[in-house]
């Protein structure tokens, strides 16, 4: 008998045990360095004459590993694979297809150091935020395997005299799954399994800033058992491979975490149908969001300084969860600004191979260039107080950077920058920062430090996001315990790591006996 879902405990690098197995992992990968990894479609190895380089943003002149450019004659032919393998894939029994998810599981804790080396070194995670990537794609292997076996199970339907009536659930077809950079072995391990422990295939087209870390996914995914072709591994560009796969009659489903831009291009070309395509294309996107932190005068101010600075700070700020917006009522507004400068004061920059370091590089010099323009903006629209800077010229480091007096419709305000940027703006009172917090087009993360309750109720009814928190930060969603997914232009609130995701890729049929 399954056990109950438990969420995997973060490892304690304080305990010499722990440390010593991170330092033993990150020295393994660092040998691996370098090494080239093909295309898999079905039990085909497939390399091609164009390559992507994985580029460790911590040391530029480094490469993690090289991948092979997917063409568009690959994409026809995972398609094609993936379609085959779904014959005999959906047929399996769902708990054959759970129990493959349990052995990812079993894997991962196995290899728990060695892949989140290899995210130290691909993305620039420190120690604490690689763990809990790792931490959460175990989650995600177990969550989704009970899930499926409860999916699997009769449902409650009413019956009517001389009748017997069922409701049964059954896979969409064959999807493509693009996951991001940022989360690039939790995200992908949520999206992927979920579509295929529901009895689907897929092609997985991981990001080409983090593509070493989605090969490692894809061996244990080979180990565990499941089988070619249910997974079909297709590196290559957005703009060729992505574009074929989202614009596939052949394509039933498409699940995205990414941009807005990127998300909206992609809904607007699914609810296009195309000459053989017999089905309405289901999106799973999520898109990011400008998220706030309202600081109520009536807060715990160090409590909030501390929930403020790791989340807006936490992995660069590069996170779709992370606070950009800090917004205080000002009879408290000027101790805030005072205390989240001293704060960030104590942040250590570095390699996050170094585990003192706790903001490492941001991904790539595409996104360092994006976010200094940005800070170029804040500069002209607030006050710079803190940061503000690229520095450490071997690799792609921002300072942790923090405006003040910045207007609400400010651009660094509204707009998502996706690094270690802090915009902090004076509300009247409490009613008039939740009007701000709720004044931009996203609707992902928030939270709310007061020891009002009544505000707290009011916020709870008012504060339009998917994901809110009281009294601590704004990032960090657990598996099973805080369903994650944004409202308006965050996405489709798709409650990743809740009840309600594996419905996403299945279809309900009802049935009718007369008896």
């Amino acid at each position: 008998m399954t056990t109950p879902f438990k969420n995997e405990p973060l490892t304690d690098f304080s305990r010499n045990e722990n440390k010593t197995a991170m330092e033993t992992a990150l020295k393994k990968v660092e040998k691996e360095l370098g090494q080239e990894y093909p295309i898999i479609i079905g039990d085909e190895k497939i390399y091609t004459t164009g390559k992507i380089k994985s580029i460790n943003p911590s040391n530029k002149n480094e490469v993690v590993g090289i991948v092979q450019k997917g063409t568009p004659e690959l994409v026809e032919k995972a398609i094609t694979t993936a379609s085959n393998a779904f014959d005999k894939w959906k047929k399996k029994a769902p708990s054959e297809r759970a129990e493959c998810l349990f052995n990812m599981a079993k894997i991962m804790r196995k290899k728990r150091h060695e892949l989140s080396a290899t995210m130290v070194y691909e993305v620039g995670k420190n120690w604490n935020e690689a763990d809990a990537d790792t931490a959460e794609a175990i989650d995600f292997c177990e969550f989704y395997a009970r899930e499926a076996l409860r999916y699997a199970e009769p449902q409650p339907v009413a019956q009517w005299p001389g009748e017997k009536n069922e409701l049964v659930y059954l896979p969409l077809g064959v999807g493509a799954v693009i996951p991001p950079w940022n989360f690039p072995l939790a995200i992908l391990t949520g999206m992927t399994t979920a579509a295929i422990v529901t009895g689907n295939t897929v092609v997985l087209k991981p990001a080409s800033d983090s593509p070493v870390i989605a090969y490692q996914f894809m061996k244990i995914a080979e180990e565990a058992g499941i089988p070619s072709g249910v997974i079909n591994f297709l590196t290559g560009s957005g703009a060729e491979v992505g574009e074929m796969l989202i614009k596939s009659p052949d394509i039933r489903f498409i699940t995205f975490t990414g941009s807005k831009d990127v998300g909206l291009h992609i809904i607007e070309e699914a609810a296009k149908t195309r000459p053989g395509q017999i089905w309405i294309k289901r999106v799973v996107a999520e898109m990011g969001g400008k998220d706030a932190i309202i600081v109520d005068d009536e807060a715990d101010i160090d409590s909030a300084v501390e929930g403020v600075a790791i989340s807006a700070f936490g992995f660069q700020g590069q996170k779709c969860s992370a606070c950009s917006r800090a917004i205080v009522v000002e009879s408290i507004y000027d101790e805030f600004l005072k205390n989240i400068i001293e704060r960030t004061k104590k942040i250590t920059i570095g390699h996050p191979k170094d585990y003192k370091n706790f903001l490492g590089p941001v991904s790539s010099e595409s996104a360092l260039k994006k976010i200094m323009d940005y800070i170029e903006i804040g500069k002209r629209e607030g006050k710079l107080v803190f940061g503000g800077e690229s520095i450490l010229s071997d690799g792609f480091f921002i300072q942790p950077t923090i405006f003040s007096e910045v207007p609400a419709k400010a651009r660094i305000a509204q707009e998502e920058i996706f690094g270690p940027v802090l915009s902090t703006i004076k509300a009247k009172n409490f009613d008039d920062a939740l009007k701000i917090a709720n004044d931009t087009q996203y609707g992902l993360t928030g939270a709310v430090y007061t020891k009002n309750q009544k505000k707290i109720a009011k916020a709870k009814e008012e504060f339009f996001v998917g994901n809110l928190y009281f009294n601590r930060k704004c990032t960090g969603a657990l598996v099973g315990v805080q369903p994650f997914g944004g409202f308006n232009m965050s996405g489709t609130d798709s409650k990743a790591g809740g009840r309600d995701y594996l419905l996403l890729f299945l279809q309900a049929k009802s049935i009718c006996e007369k008896l």
